[in-house]
């Protein structure tokens, strides 16, 4: 029998397939089509200091084999996800949880961080530097070896959970930003988010989506994430999610060949309410292919 487990920075997990944030909700919203405790766990949806609506629509844009999305994080904040999602949430889903976390500031990402870090459903919590549809923060920070750095430093430094820092692709260099985050303390890193795209209507002269470029995300960019997944797990010593383009089994075994220790679905569950069951169950199966037994041996076995 495979043994898919993982152990992420001391996160036990059943196998290494994690919902990525922004695509699955709270988890309610998929409960109903299959048990939902069969995931390692889920990144719930980006969480903000304050309420925030979001761009103005429309927000989506289809693209070959991808979509460009420009929601702007919207959310209901920190202390309503604290009062109502987390309370819910623990009447269907019975492991520890991702709480995925974006700020405007240094300070808004250690004051998001450090009541978050309270809950006991939070196992882990993925510090979002790298939204590439906001204006004011995000990327930004995400863009910068010192800015990822001192945000990293701040939520360290009110937190006693393990810290994955989520970086974007849209950059140059990914193993400096990646060793500025280990040096400064983060547990772990996850990457990629998406990339930077755009599409125009050429019957109206205008771009497609009104915050006219968006996150680029889908079966497309899973060569990029597959690359920089493999280039910042053999740059540090701290375990990576990998993320981006993940629509198969194959696909998971893949990144965590190239050095991830769990593996991130986001688009796909946009397509395929099933699509985190069916990789899941096809993963021994892939294994057994394969000719592995424990998926753990796998990773980051490409030299």
């Amino acid at each position: 029998m495979v043994d898919l487990s993982v152990n992420l920075a001391g996160l036990h997990m059943d196998n290494p397939v994690v919902p990525a944030s922004g695509t699955f909700g709270y988890g309610k919203e998929f409960k109903d089509y299959y048990d939902i405790n069969m995931l390692g766990s889920f990144s719930f949806k980006g969480t903000t200091r304050e309420a925030r609506f979001g761009n103005p629509t429309p927000r989506i844009a289809e693209c070959s084999s991808g979509m460009i999305n420009a929601v702007g994080l919207q959310n209901n904040g920190v202390e309503h996800v604290i009062r109502h999602e987390l309370p819910e949430m623990k009447e269907y889903f019975h492991k520890p949880v991702i709480a995925n976390v974006s700020g405007f500031s240094v300070e808004d990402y250690a004051y998001t961080c450090e009541l978050l870090d309270k809950e006991e459903q939070v196992g882990l919590l993925e510090v979002n530097v790298s939204c590439p549809n906001v204006h004011g923060g995000g990327m930004s920070f995400g863009t910068s070896p010192e800015a990822a750095a001192e945000v990293t430093r701040a939520v360290k430094a009110v937190t006693t959970k393990p810290v994955f820092i989520k970086l974007s692709p849209n950059v140059t260099d990914i193993v400096s930003i990646a060793n500025a985050c280990e040096e400064a303390g983060a547990d772990g890193i996850c990457l990629i988010n998406t990339m930077l795209g755009m599409r125009i209507d050429t019957k109206r002269r205008i771009p497609v989506i009104a915050n006219k470029m968006g996150g680029f995300s889908g079966d497309a960019i899973f060569p990029v994430a597959v690359r920089m997944v493999y280039q910042v797990a053999k740059a540090c010593n701290i375990p990576v999610m990998g993320c981006g383009g993940v629509s198969t089994a194959e696909n998971v075994i893949e990144m965590m060949m190239a050095g991830a220790t769990a593996v991130q679905v986001g688009a796909a569950n946009l397509i395929d309410p099933y699509a985190c069951k069916n990789i899941i169950k096809a993963l021994p199966r892939e294994c057994e292919r394969l000719g592995i037994e424990k998926l753990s041996d796998i990773i980051g076995v490409i030299d």
